[in-house]
């Protein structure tokens, strides 16, 4: 035998004898191989199931789960923190009144705008502040109008802009929009958006003005026109329509300042969730074809994570979580999967990188109290 073909034979001996099995985490669910889009493991559930809720992220690095529905007409006042530093949940104060499909946005002092949502069979004009040193809800001024599904942006100057949204129990959105500002704590209405608009999304580009795309208006259905909101001005603008009207989407920044639209459903709703994906240039005010998802999911959270890697989360609406990768267009497939297709989850990008993914409902309206926590690849 030759020493090339000795040495050969003894180094393969030794790559089976020094082969090491990989320690996993007892729930963690694997593919059969690691695709570079990292994994999903499951993680201690919240106090409550919920579904429509909010979760905002604090600035000790703690999350806060506000309101949303155990079932239809079951809402909550309740809230719960998570501190990713012990991985569990603790009750903290409690809202003003329950509600379901809200805004929540944190301030730049550190405070959480809670404003609208369902209070029933109709929605309301009332807003909170939450306070996270003393752990208290108080009541302050209420909206120009009563919204559910609306969409929420902290603008640059601290502002938040409101649009949209449904007034009643009703499946169109308005084209009503606010300013609300933290420094006294009021509301101010603005010149309506062209497009009544529920459920659509809302992005804050690199330069300060707003996108909002999609939505379903009042009586319009699901429409596929986006339109740009000018802090410097005050008003809204056209721009160019998506390629496919949507709903229930989400979108997600990317690093050069475009913006990723992905899924959503049309006027079919459940029968009609899309697994189609297209990208906005703000450059040229043209939206464009993106590689499709390897799932059609709606009721997605409105703000998908944009990664440390530049590459964007995508989950809620199945079981599959997947990620964005810009460089390669093309959506992959992370390890591991959820439990349920759930629906109106949240997703909440923590401090260390990882992505805290809770609550939402299967096909049906009995929600979930399980949340699991996405790990990018390293």
């Amino acid at each position: 035998m030759s020493k090339a073909r000795l040495f050969l034979g003894t180094l393969a001996t030794l790559c089976v004898i020094f082969s090491v099995t990989p320690i996993r985490h007892p729930n963690e669910v694997f593919a059969s191989s690691a695709p570079a889009a990292g994994f999903v493991r499951s993680a201690t559930p919240m106090l409550e199931p919920r579904s429509s809720h909010t979760a905002t992220l604090l600035l000790d690095g703690r999350v806060l789960i506000a309101g949303g529905m155990r079932r239809n007409q079951d809402f909550y006042r309740s809230a719960e923190l998570y501190d990713p530093a012990i991985g569990k949940f603790t009750p903290t104060g409690s809202m003003a009144i329950a509600r379901v499909g809200h805004i929540a946005v944190r301030l730049h002092d550190g405070k959480v705008l809670v404003a609208g949502g369902w209070i029933g069979h109709a929605c309301t004009d009332s807003a909170e502040l939450y306070d996270p040193v003393t752990g208290k809800f108080s009541v302050i001024g209420k909206m120009t109008v009563a919204r559910g599904h609306a969409s929420a942006t902290l603008l640059p100057d601290g502002d938040v802009l409101i649009t949209g949204g449904a007034e009643h129990d009703t499946p169109g959105g308005i084209a009503s929009a606010e300013i609300f500002r933290p420094a006294d704590s009021k509301f101010t209405a603005l010149a309506p958006m062209h497009v009544g608009r529920i459920s659509q999304t809302s992005t804050l580009l690199p330069d300060g003005r707003v996108l909002l795309a999609g939505g379903r208006g009042d009586g319009a259905g699901v429409t596929a026109s986006a339109e740009i909101y000018d802090p410097a001005t005050g008003k809204f603008s056209l721009t160019g329509n998506m390629i496919t009207p949507r709903y229930k989407h989400s979108a997600g920044m990317l690093l050069d300042g475009r913006v990723l639209i992905a899924g959503g459903s049309d006027d079919r709703d459940w029968h009609g969730a899309l697994a189609s994906a297209e990208i906005y240039d703000p450059r040229t005010g043209k939206f464009t074809v993106a590689a499709s998802l390897n799932d059609s999911r709606f009721k997605l959270p409105s703000a998908a994570v944009q990664l440390a890697s530049g590459d964007v989360l995508i989950a809620g609406g199945s079981k599959s979580v997947e990620v964005y990768d810009p460089v390669a267009n093309k959506f992959l497939l992370a390890a591991g999967q959820l439990d349920e297709p759930r629906h109106f989850m949240t997703e909440t990008q923590l401090p260390n990188g990882s992505v805290l993914l809770a609550g939402g409902y299967p096909d049906n309206d009995q929600t979930t109290a399980a949340t699991w926590l996405y790990q990018p690849q390293p």
